[in-house]
């Protein structure tokens, strides 16, 4: 059996910057242990999958150890893929996935996904966050992720963290954030549950970003961008339960997968 695959690199207009995902089309389901195989194998951030269905699509998101319920990146891929190769005259798509159903628009070469919001609960921080990431947060929200909000830039930039520590949490992973120096808000993200230390650009954590955003900045449009290595941006906007997400992407591989 041969799988087509493509690697794309995510929020950004440049190859070897924003964050990389495997997308591969099938023409029906392969089994969730395959699919999971097969995402350990490409040891990316995350590898999606999706079959045609009716006038859409479904998708599924797999990291390295396990399938997630949400993923930004990823989706932008998939959508890449799908304009760019296999339906140049769509405008539009949408995705049936665990999280309900998803939206992507083209306009240019710009993507805007449409995605639910998530905003996190306050809470204290647990010890385990305290000391994964070796500084108190001026305060600390919950949602799929625990947020940690810091005072400046540069406190994000000069985190370390204790992936052995951040383990620990009840939690997909930890966003860390503050407000932005060249953009509204600037972020990390630290998933090692996941079997992803700290992910390069992240959509999903946006749906927790941007609601905490909105009140901390009276506005609903975001420039925002993310402080890895690799480095992203995104364009945020805020439309109370959904949030509407805009990036670029460029294609680093085309290929297939051989399963003997």
């Amino acid at each position: 059996m041969k799988l087509p695959i493509y690697q794309i690199d995510a929020f950004t207009n440049e190859q070897f910057k924003g964050n990389y995902a495997a997308v591969c089309p099938l023409e029906k389901w392969i089994s969730d242990d395959l699919m999971q195989k097969i995402a350990a194998e490409n040891n990316l951030p995350e590898t999606s999958f999706f079959v045609k269905e009716g006038e859409g699509y479904g998708l599924r998101w797999f990291t390295p150890t396990g399938e997630i319920d949400l993923c930004g990146h990823a989706t932008l891929a998939s959508a890449f893929v799908i304009f760019t190769y296999l339906d140049k005259t769509a405008s539009e798509i949408s995705f049936s996935t665990k999280s309900g159903l998803l939206e992507v628009t083209k306009e240019d070469d710009l993507l805007t996904l449409l995605f639910p919001s998530r905003p996190g609960e306050k809470c204290d921080a647990p010890e385990e966050l305290i000391k994964g990431l070796g500084k108190k947060p001026l305060e600390v929200y919950k949602s799929r992720d625990y947020m940690a909000v810091f005072e400046t830039e540069q406190d994000i930039l000069n985190l370390n963290p204790d992936m052995s520590e951040l383990k620990k949490l009840d939690a997909a992973g930890v966003i860390v954030t503050a407000k932005g120096t060249n953009a509204d808000f600037v972020s990390r993200f630290f998933a090692p549950r996941l079997g992803i230390e700290e992910d390069p650009v992240t959509g999903s954590t946006h749906c927790t970003l941007v609601p905490y955003w909105k009140q901390q900045l009276g506005k609903n449009e975001f420039k925002a961008k993310q402080l890895s290595e690799r480095g992203g941006k995104i364009y945020c906007t805020d439309l109370g339960d959904k949030i509407k997400l805009a990036g670029q992407a460029v294609t680093y591989l085309e290929g297939y997968i051989t399963i003997s």
